[in-house]
C-alpha cells in the first residue's frame, strides 16, 4: 500500500468520524444534559402529554392521507410520459426546499378566510385556519414530497418485464399495481412513509403559521418545545428526548422492513433475478 492510498484512507476516516461526532454529539447530549427523573417529570406536564397526544394523532391522519392519494399519483408519474410531466414532478418537489415560513405564508393565502380557495372553503362550514384541521393541512404539504419522491423512484425501479408478464397473463393494470407493482416496492414505500411521518413529527414554522399554537388544539410537540424553550428547559429536554426516541424508532423500522426494496438490498436483488416468485399464480387467480 503506497503513502498516497495511506493518506487517502485516513482522510476518509477522518472525515466519517467528524460527520458522526458532529451529527451524534447533539442528540446524546439531549439524553445526558438531564437526569431521567428531570426528564419524566418533563413528561407529566399535562400540557406536554396534550401535545404528545396531538401530535401522534395529525401526523398519523397527515402521513394516512399522504399514502392513500401519493401512492397512485407517484405510480402515474412512475410509468407515465405525458407533456408537461417535468413540471408537475417540479411542483410535487417545490415543498421540500421552500423555508417554513414561506410554506406557512402560502397556506395561509391558499386557504385562509381571504385565501385563493379559503373563501370557498368557508361557505361550506371549512375552516382549517388556527384549528386542529389546520395542523393536518400543514403537515401533509410539507410532508407529502417525502413519500411521493421516494414512492415515485420504487416505482420506476422495478423491472417492466414482471409488469408486462402480468399484464400477458391476463390482469388489468389494477391488479397489476395491487399485486406486483407494490409488493416489490414496498421497501421504497415504506422508507418514503418513513421519512414523511418524520417530517410531518418535526414539523414547526409552517403549522405554527397557519394553525398557531393553542394547547390540546394546535400545539404540536415541536411548538411545545419551543414555548417551554426559555421557561422549561427541562420540560423541552423530556420533549425532544421524545422525539428523538420516536425519529429512532422510524429509522429501525425503515431498516428491518424496507428491505424489499428494489435495489435496496440483497433481497430486493434476489427478487429480480427470476420468476420464481409466484408471479404467474398471484396474478392468474
Amino acid at each position: 500500500m503506497t503513502a498516497r492510498r495511506v493518506a487517502f484512507s485516513a482522510a476518509l476516516v477522518v472525515a466519517l468520524t467528524v460527520c458522526v461526532a458532529f451529527l451524534t454529539v447533539p442528540v446524546v447530549a439531549i439524553f445526558v444534559s438531564s437526569s431521567p427523573g428531570d426528564l419524566l417529570d418533563g413528561l407529566r406536564d399535562p400540557s406536554a402529554r396534550d401535545a404528545l397526544r396531538l401530535s401522534l394523532i395529525c401526523t398519523s391522519i397527515a402521513t394516512g392521507i399522504i399514502v392513500l392519494v401519493g401512492t397512485p399519483a407517484a405510480w402515474l408519474l412512475a410509468t407515465r410520459r405525458f407533456r408537461g410531466r417535468a413540471l408537475v414532478t417540479t411542483l410535487v418537489e417545490l415543498p421540500l426546499v421552500l423555508p417554513p415560513a414561506v410554506a406557512g405564508i402560502g397556506l395561509l393565502a391558499a386557504f385562509g378566510p381571504k385565501g385563493l380557495v379559503g373563501g370557498a372553503l368557508g361557505d361550506l362550514g371549512l375552516q382549517p385556519v388556527l384549528t386542529t384541521a389546520g395542523v393536518v393541512v400543514a403537515l401533509v404539504f410539507v410532508a407529502a414530497p417525502f413519500y411521493l419522491r421516494q414512492a415515485q423512484s420504487a416505482f420506476e425501479a422495478i423491472d417492466r418485464d414482471w409488469l408486462d408478464a402480468s399484464r400477458t397473463l391476463g390482469a388489468g393494470e389494477l391488479r397489476t399495481w395491487l399485486l406486483i407493482a407494490i409488493p416489490v416496492a414496498r421497501g421504497g414505500l415504506v422508507t418514503g412513509l418513513a421519512l414523511a411521518w418524520g417530517r410531518a413529527l418535526g414539523e414547526f414554522g409552517a403549522t405554527l403559521m397557519f394553525a398557531g399554537s393553542f394547547r390540546g388544539v394546535t400545539q404540536t410537540v415541536p411548538l411545545a418545545i419551543y414555548e417551554r424553550f426559555a421557561s422549561d428547559f427541562d420540560g423541552a429536554l423530556a420533549l425532544s428526548a421524545v422525539l428523538v426516541a420516536l425519529s429512532a424508532a422510524v429509522l429501525l423500522t425503515v431498516k428491518l422492513l424496507g428491505s424489499g426494496s428494489p435495489g435496496g438490498s440483497e433481497n430486493g436483488r434476489e427478487q429480480r433475478r427470476g420468476p420464481g416468485n409466484g408471479l404467474g399464480a398471484g396474478v392468474g387467480r
